[in-house]
């Protein structure tokens, strides 16, 4: 099923292609995450501030 729907993205959005690195769209691995008790507001700011350095 992933095959196809990253197929399908990329195929209706190309733009997608230029954000993808060596063209794979899913990743095999994980992520844990935790916030320590941090209030959401803070960590929305954390992510949405991620990448504009």
């Amino acid at each position: 099923m992933r095959r196809h729907s990253s197929r399908l993205v990329k195929k209706e959005f190309p733009q997608v292609r230029k954000k993808l690195w060596k063209e794979y769209f899913w990743s095999r691995s994980f992520c844990l995450l935790t916030t320590g008790g941090a209030p959401m507001e803070v960590i929305k700011k954390y992510i949405e501030s991620q990448g504009m350095k």
